[in-house]
């Protein structure tokens, strides 16, 4: 009688090692569950909302503020350049002043310098150096005015000294938000007068007709009071 062999794995009934029943993958899978999930819950992506909000509203935030500072400086830098140039055109303007009298729209003769101290007109001269680049035919001499209206700082001038009756002065603005403006004028003893020109009430004519110096007080929104006094190089 033949004796039986034992079965070996692969052989027979017995699945083998490489059979898709015995693969790795489905052994793995065998073992998830239904309730297993990658993704996330209701609560943690309100949790991260609401982290985002809040850093998202500390950003804005800080751009504000950063947006509001540059606004404020590039403000600033803009009324110091004005401040600036204007503080540059009247250096220009009271240091070429020259002894030059004129006659007014009204055939009135107007001395080469007159101004008060608060009132109109704050100061009204005769200057040199009026630049002539195109040859026209005029005179190097300009008439120059500074009065203060609607808060704003104003330089008139005339292309004539002696000026018709329909003459009109050439207005520019060099300041803004101006609350008040004093002009005070230092004789040949460094006195300060309040007017000029300073007249001998006794024969009526003028004693000195250029100061020495021209002193600007002005008082700009912002930034406080400003003082400048300006040298006369014709003055007594």
């Amino acid at each position: 009688m033949r004796s039986k062999k034992p079965l070996r794995p692969g052989h027979g009934f017995y699945p083998s090692p490489l059979t898709p029943h015995s693969s790795p993958a489905i052994g793995r899978a065998s073992h998830l569950t239904p309730h297993s999930s990658c993704g996330f819950t209701l609560l943690e992506l309100l949790v991260a909302v609401a982290i985002f909000a809040v850093l998202a509203a500390m950003a804005y935030g800080g751009l504000r503020n950063a947006l509001d500072t540059r606004a404020r400086v590039e403000q600033q830098a803009a009324q110091l350049a004005a401040l600036q140039l204007a503080f540059t055109l009247m250096e220009r303007d009271i240091e070429q002043a020259v002894n030059r009298k004129i006659r007014d729209n009204y055939d009135s003769e107007q001395p080469a310098m007159r101004g008060v101290e608060q009132g109109e007109p704050l100061l009204e001269f005769t200057r040199t150096g009026w630049r002539n680049p195109g040859l026209a035919a005029r005179s190097g001499l300009q008439r120059v005015a500074y009065a203060v209206k609607d808060q704003q700082l104003l330089r008139s001038t005339w292309v004539a000294l002696d000026r018709a009756p329909n003459s009109a002065p050439q207005d520019a603005v060099l300041l803004e938000n101006v609350n008040a403006v004093e002009v005070r004028f230092f004789d040949a003893k460094f006195a300060a007068q309040r007017q000029w020109p300073l007249i001998d009430r006794a024969s009526n004519t003028v004693t000195e007709p250029l100061p020495r110096a021209v002193e600007f007080s002005i008082d700009v929104e912002g930034w406080g009071r400003i003082t400048r006094l300006f040298r006369v190089a014709d003055g007594a």
